[in-house]
């Protein structure tokens, strides 16, 4: 059985940082891309990086460039994104997210056929 599982959500102040993870598993990790996505109250599925399967390929969202960072260590088969800098706007909570083969494209990491972990909640607030 697929698998994902984040970790590493909690409570940040703002302009502070934080390291979310994602562990994967019942399928070969290496061999796929995998994204980040995101859903703040009240609101929809957002997009938020992805990084190919490689993983020196990363691709951001306009509202988390420059200050979120999205990696992989495929001997671990686990999945990060480095939050800095975060404002309220980041409040949320974040899925790993393995977009469904068909579809390519970052949207397909927010579409209901792609895998998704239970999330993990990020709160920013002093």
């Amino acid at each position: 059985e697929m698998q994902l599982v984040e970790s590493g959500g909690g409570l940040v102040q703002p302009g502070g940082s934080l390291r979310l993870s994602c562990v994967a598993s019942g399928f070969s990790f290496s061999k796929h891309a995998l994204g980040w996505v995101r859903q703040a109250p009240g609101k929809g599925l957002e997009y938020v990086s992805h990084i190919n399967d490689r993983g020196d390929v990363p691709y951001y969202a306009d509202s988390v460039k420059g200050r979120f960072t999205v990696s992989r260590d495929n001997i671990k088969n686990t999945l990060y994104l480095e939050l800095n800098n975060v404002n309220t706007e980041d409040t949320a909570m974040y899925y790993c997210s393995k977009r469904s083969p068909d579809c390519s494209g970052r949207p397909c990491y927010t579409y209901p056929r792609a895998l998704r972990g239970r999330g993990t909640q990020v709160t920013v607030s002093n």
